[in-house]
């Protein structure tokens, strides 16, 4: 069978047993599955799969999460499909793994950490979510929006701090631009697989990003975006930053989402005031209103939000 060729020189520790199973496990349930989370930490990945495949003592509770019990073709299908976009797959057995940006996620009854991530591009993903900032808000975001987030993902390159964002329209693109402009690592997390350009007026920036930074998700190669999914990616953009920077958002909008999952997870949020007139800045005035959110205006705020201001261990 064709295999990811891992990045991540720790990679080879892994069994091709254990990274078979949670890509099979990736398949069998829709994110973040947690009843299906805590039966792969009861019984580990290889057991929990092999159950769920022959049908054998599995939970009802488990049972209730499956929507899908795919063959062993289609597993190779995805290590085929990763090793054409030059993707791999991160598991909790590798020293890669995030585990403390998404400790947060773990212990809770209305979410889980995801059982595995594919993750294409070079960025190791402990090392750059080690300091990393998420940037997200509105898709129609106005001129004043976009010139605010690329100004943040530009000055947070410039302080060795990773932009995490969704690779959306808007706020969200422009946020990844400037990080790239500034040579930084930025993190788009996707709502459908890492072989998928989305939304596809993303491609060449979704290319860049893979070439420099990391596109990384939690649903297998081709799968396909959906609305639902992309409230629960936005719990990934939550945990795996230090902090949220909602730049612009309407009062009901997937950043108001990530920005209220952000805080149900214990991680500081900010909001950038915009004009009273503007429909995009709604959200953020509630934010501040209801002191959800901390005022942002300037990058050194963004830092001191995230206490990201008092680290010493970057180079220059």
């Amino acid at each position: 069978m064709p295999q990811t060729t891992p990045s991540a020189p720790d990679a080879r520790t892994v069994t091709e047993e254990i990274r078979r199973a949670r890509a099979y496990l990736l398949r069998v349930a829709e994110p973040p599955a947690p009843a299906l989370h805590a039966f792969v930490e009861l019984v580990g990945p290889v057991e929990a799969a092999e159950r769920i495949r022959r049908d054998d003592d599995v939970p009802t509770v488990i049972r209730s999460e499956l929507v899908h019990r795919p063959p062993a073709d289609e597993v190779d299908r995805d290590f085929r499909t990763a090793d054409k976009y030059g993707a791999r797959l991160v598991v909790p057995e590798d020293d890669e793994w995030p585990a403390d940006q998404l400790a947060c996620l773990e212990g809770r009854t209305w979410t889980a950490a995801p059982l595995a991530l594919w993750v294409r591009g070079p960025a190791l993903l402990d090392d750059a979510l080690r300091r990393a900032v998420s940037v997200v808000g509105a898709r129609s975001a106005t001129a004043y929006g976009e010139h605010v987030a690329t100004e943040f993902g530009y000055g947070l390159a410039e302080e060795s701090v990773t932009v995490v964002s969704g690779a959306a329209y808007g706020i969200d693109g422009a946020a990844h631009r400037g990080a790239l402009a500034a040579h930084g690592t930025t993190v788009a997390v996707l709502a459908c697989g890492v072989d998928l350009s989305y939304p596809a007026a993303h491609t060449a920036l979704l290319d860049q990003i893979a070439k420099e930074g990391a596109i990384v998700s939690e649903y297998a190669p081709g799968t396909l975006p959906a609305k639902h999914r992309f409230l629960v990616r936005n719990r990934l953009i939550a945990a795996l930053a230090s902090a949220t920077v909602v730049v612009e958002a309407g009062t009901r909008s997937g950043s108001r989402n990530t920005a209220t999952t952000a805080k149900r997870l214990g991680k500081p949020v900010g909001a950038v005031p915009g004009p009273v007139t503007s429909a995009t800045s709604q959200g953020c005035h509630d934010l501040l209103r209801t002191k959800a959110a901390q005022l942002i205006e300037t990058i050194d705020d963004v830092l001191a939000l995230a206490s990201l201001h008092t680290d010493t261990s970057r180079p220059g």
